[in-house]
This record gives C-alpha cells, sequence and structure tokens, in this order.
C-alpha cells in the first residue's frame, strides 16, 4: 500500500506541474478550457494574469467577458467588454459581447436606470451589425431587441422586421430563425412554429444555430421535429455530442426507442469538454428522469430528478417531475 501512495502522491504532484506548466505558458489556452468546462472563476484569474501580460490582446478580454457574464459579474464584464472595444473599435464582436455586457447589466438595476443601460445595449448591437452585417448573433440579439424592448428605449417589432427581411435575402435560415424568435416572443407560437421549422429547411449554417432551434421544439414538446434537428446537426457536425442529447429528447417525446435514448443520454452526461452552451448536466438527468417515468420506473426516475437538483436546487422541472412523484 505504501507503495501505491507513493505513485499515487507522484502522480498527483505530475498532474499539478504539468497544469501549472500549461498555465505558464499558454495561459489563454488553460482559460479556454477552464471555460468550456464551466471553470469560471478559473478562467477569470488565468484571464486576468494574461491581461496584465497582452494589454492589448481584445481576444482575451472578450473571453474575460464572456467569463464574467456567466458568473453573473455584470460591472466586471462591462469592464472588460468596453477594454476589448477600446482595443479595437471596429471588431463587430467585440461590440456584440459589449451589447450583452450592458443587457446584463440592464436587467439588475432599478427601473430608472434600466432605460439608459438599454440604450447603450441596443447601440452596441447596432454597432456590431454595421461593422458586419454577417455576424448574424449581432442580428438575433438586435432582432430580439427591437422585438421585446418598448419604443420609449428604441424597440419596436418593425425596426425588428426590417432586420429580419434583410436576413432573408443574406441567409433565409436566419431571416426565418429571425421572424420564429420575434413571433415566440410575442407568444404567437404558431407562426413561430411554422418559422422555425422553415429555418431548419432552409439549411442553417452552424449546429449551433440548429440546436438553437431544437430550443426551440423541445419547449414546445415537438418530438419529431427535435429528430429532424438531430438529423441536420449530425449532417454538419457528426462528432457534436449534443446529437446524442436531442436525439434522445425527440425519442422520449415521441414514446419511441427508450433503451437507445438512455444510453444516448448517459453518453451525453459523459462527454468531454461539456461546453457552457450545451444543455447543462441537470437538464440530461431530468430527461432520463422523465423517461424512467415513462417506463412506470418510479424509484429510477426519483434518483435522476434528485440528481437535477443537487446540480442545481432550483431546476423547476425537476421540483415538478419530484412533486408528481410524491403525489402518486
Amino acid at each position: 500500500m505504501r507503495g501505491y501512495k507513493t505513485i499515487l502522491v507522484a502522480g498527483l504532484c505530475l498532474f499539478a506541474w504539468q497544469t501549472q506548466s500549461l498555465a505558464q505558458t499558454n495561459p489563454l489556452d488553460a482559460a479556454r478550457t477552464a471555460y468550456e468546462k464551466g471553470e469560471y472563476n478559473q478562467a477569470i484569474e488565468l484571464l486576468k494574469a494574461a491581461a496584465a501580460k497582452e494589454p492589448s490582446n481584445g481576444d482575451i478580454q472578450l473571453l474575460l467577458t464572456k467569463a464574467y457574464l456567466e458568473s453573473n459579474q455584470y460591472d466586471n464584464a462591462v469592464r472588460a467588454a468596453e477594454k476589448a472595444v477600446a482595443i479595437d473599435p471596429k471588431n463587430s464582436v467585440y461590440h456584440q459581447i459589449l451589447g450583452e455586457a450592458y443587457g446584463g447589466k440592464a436587467g439588475h438595476v432599478g427601473m430608472l436606470s434600466a432605460y439608459s443601460w438599454a440604450r447603450k445595449t441596443q447601440k452596441e448591437f447596432e454597432a456590431a451589425v454595421q461593422l458586419n452585417e454577417r455576424n448574424f448573433d449581432a442580428q438575433q440579439d438586435l432582432i430580439e431587441y427591437d422585438c421585446t424592448a418598448p419604443s420609449m428605449v428604441g424597440g419596436g417589432e418593425d425596426k425588428g422586421q426590417a432586420l429580419i427581411q434583410k436576413l432573408m435575402t443574406l441567409d433565409p435560415a436566419e431571416g426565418h430563425f429571425g421572424e420564429g424568435l420575434c413571433k415566440a416572443l410575442k407568444k404567437d407560437y404558431a407562426a413561430a412554429d411554422v418559422e422555425y421549422a422553415k429555418a431548419l429547411e432552409s439549411k442553417p449554417k452552424t449546429a449551433d444555430r440548429i440546436f438553437d432551434i431544437g430550443d426551440y421544439f423541445r419547449q414546445r414538446g415537438q418530438g419529431e421535429k427535435l429528430l429532424q434537428v438531430a438529423a441536420a446537426a449530425e449532417a454538419l457536425a457528426p462528432s457534436d455530442p449534443r446529437v446524442k442529447y436531442y436525439r434522445a429528447i425527440g425519442w422520449i417525446l415521441t414514446a419511441q426507442k427508450y433503451p437507445e435514448a438512455e444510453q444516448l443520454l448517459k453518453q451525453y452526461l459523459g462527454a468531454e469538454p461539456m461546453r457552457s452552451t450545451y444543455p447543462a448536466p441537470w437538464e440530461a438527468h431530468y430527461w432520463l428522469g422523465r423517461l424512467y417515468v415513462a417506463q412506470k420506473n418510479a424509484a429510477q426516475a426519483k434518483s435522476e430528478y434528485q440528481e437535477a437538483l443537487k446540480l442545481n436546487s432550483k431546476y423547476k422541472p425537476a421540483q415538478e417531475g419530484l412533486k408528481q412523484l410524491n403525489g402518486q
């Protein structure tokens, strides 16, 4: 046993040395790895050290902003994003992330202050789009703003529609997605269903956009559409672990292939790295719970709902699932 412990300690020391060495030789890569694993505090510390060494590197400030936003540190996010824009005022993505930071801040201040932050949000999204009309994420951010914000802070569905029509000429998939987004925000779900389906049929250029469409159909409980989402994403990015997640939910919602769906969800939970933009692990545990409920395995379902709540105690679907089971 003593020899085993010696080997274990030596291995741990080697691992620690390798981790430290990585951070010292390439802190930005180490920070990206930490960020993608959801280790935002570690990413922030690495990025702050990297920024001190490279104060003119806007990409460091960009990732730092994202890490602050994930950690709900809105003041710090604003400062980092403003630094990125100051470094390169003509970078569309920097303006977009600054708009997102301002938007996060707007949602966490009083009503009067929120108006000025909202105006700043709109201004940055507009700058991002003006600098690069093919920055489709910025276009969708601006559409969302215009379709939800009141006119007193520059919003208006008519402005959103103008953007959508322009998007239709640039990329029909993005145009239909924007139209679906606006309709869903207005709670016109019948129209949104049609537009999101058209967006998928128009072949989005990125897996992220396909999965954005998948998120809508998941919320709508449309299993057949989710199976179409999984197929489209697999054709574009076959190794993306999210294909497994959305296909499994599609099977659960359409009451088919339960054993295969169970296997896919467990594979998804073991995927590395689990990026911050992916469906969270507690969501996968919730859907495993839904699967076991469908199989009338209440004990296993309860265990999965409890596991989801261990990871996120405020996750309402798992809370509701447990209530229903306890009421049986």
